[in-house]
């Protein structure tokens, strides 16, 4: 008589092969096949599907598969296939994590993914458990900027994605599943598909802040967040330049539409301390940010100078070093600015507990 479990594990591998019609990824991966049981030569397996990919079509294609996939074992004689449809509530998305905190910004190059890093470093170094979520599709930078690009993320038993890991904090990126040179051609579906996946299926356990960086602008990343997990708050990112400003105020303005806590904007690349003569320059300017967030009623969470060594550390992927291997005013800067979104978070979460469903208004 076959040994039971070695069946399933080998019904499990062999259902690799069935491929869900609309992302064109196997069942396993997407983590659809929730029910595996085999008794007596008879297979059953139970999918579930969300609404909007549970129709006749998509089943029958799936049923099909799944019967000339499992044909091909030998100890299998019957194959019978269930359907359940689920629609999860974002409340219900990530169980176990506490905090939710999107980094983003309203154009690109003002340095969101740096500043990403280093609140997650900043957070782990005061000891909370920290995963990242890498959610710019098109440019997936955390890989480098942890020195995780050799990593390649597993799926377990039960469909879920295993995070890569660097000093402690789990992170999952699209830059583990393509080669670092070739550029990532989707359109908004197929990318709002990639962070509900990672979302939905990363296996985070007991975090207190999953940090997600955004990809810049207000397109269908952020609310594809905003609609699938509730989000603590989004903090965002900016320049001192009027140019970086204005762009900035849309990104504000768009989490604000959809019900997202602002905790508040940072200023990147604020001033420089010139290695000669020590003098503190705010060589593009000075306050800008700081003047925005005042006038939009949000708080301004700290200055990050523009520095050599956090360029360095960010280039040889080791983010701890910016906390212990630059000059003492620039870990004092970082310092505070983690400090200032911790204490944001703590400071919401008081007024509002538990965290609300999003909704979105139009």
């Amino acid at each position: 008589m076959a040994d039971a479990q070695a069946v399933r594990r080998a019904i499990a591998e062999t259902l690799r092969s069935v491929i869900e019609p609309t992302s064109g990824r196997n069942v396993v991966s997407l983590g659809l096949a929730n029910q595996i049981s085999y008794c007596g030569g008879i297979a059953r397996i139970t999918y579930e599907l969300p609404p909007a990919g549970a129709s006749g079509e998509i089943q029958a294609s799936l049923r099909a598969q799944t019967e000339a996939a499992l044909a091909r074992l030998e100890t299998v004689q019957q194959v019978r296939v269930d359907f359940r449809v689920v629609e999860r509530r974002a409340t219900d998305a990530l169980p176990g994590v506490k905090h939710v905190v999107a980094v983003g910004a309203g154009k690109g190059g003002v340095g969101k993914s740096t500043i990403a890093v280093i609140l997650a470093v900043g957070l782990r170094r005061r000891g909370f458990k920290v995963a990242l979520l890498d959610g710019d599709v098109y440019g997936p930078s955390l890989p480098k900027l942890t020195g995780t690009e050799s990593a390649e993320p597993l799926v377990d038993d039960h469909g879920r994605v295993i995070p890569a890991e660097f000093e402690g904090i789990k992170i999952l990126s699209m830059g583990y599943l393509v080669p670092k040179d070739e550029a990532v051609i989707w359109r908004g579906p197929l990318a709002q598909k990639y962070v509900r996946e990672f979302l939905d299926r990363g296996a985070w356990g007991e975090l207190d802040y999953l940090i997600v960086d955004l990809p810049p602008g207000t397109g269908d990343i952020p609310l594809t967040l905003a609609q699938s997990v509730p989000l603590t708050g989004a903090v965002v990112v900016c320049t001192p330049q009027e140019v970086a400003l204005v762009d900035a105020v849309k990104a504000l303005r768009m989490y604000q539409k959809l019900g997202v806590t602002a905790l508040g904007m940072v200023e990147n690349m604020s001033w420089y301390v010139c290695p000669h003569c020590g003098r503190q320059e705010y060589i593009f300017g000075r306050g800008g940010v700081r003047r925005a967030a005042e006038k939009l009623g949000v708080p301004f969470l700290g200055e990050i100078p523009v520095n050599l060594s956090i360029c360095q550390f960010g280039d040889a992927g080791r983010p701890m070093a910016n906390f212990t291997q630059t000059a003492p005013e620039v870990a004092a800067a970082l310092e505070h600015f983690v400090d200032s979104v911790h204490a944001e978070v703590q400071r919401r979460s008081r007024q509002r507990r538990p965290l609300p469903q999003l909704k979105i208004h139009t």
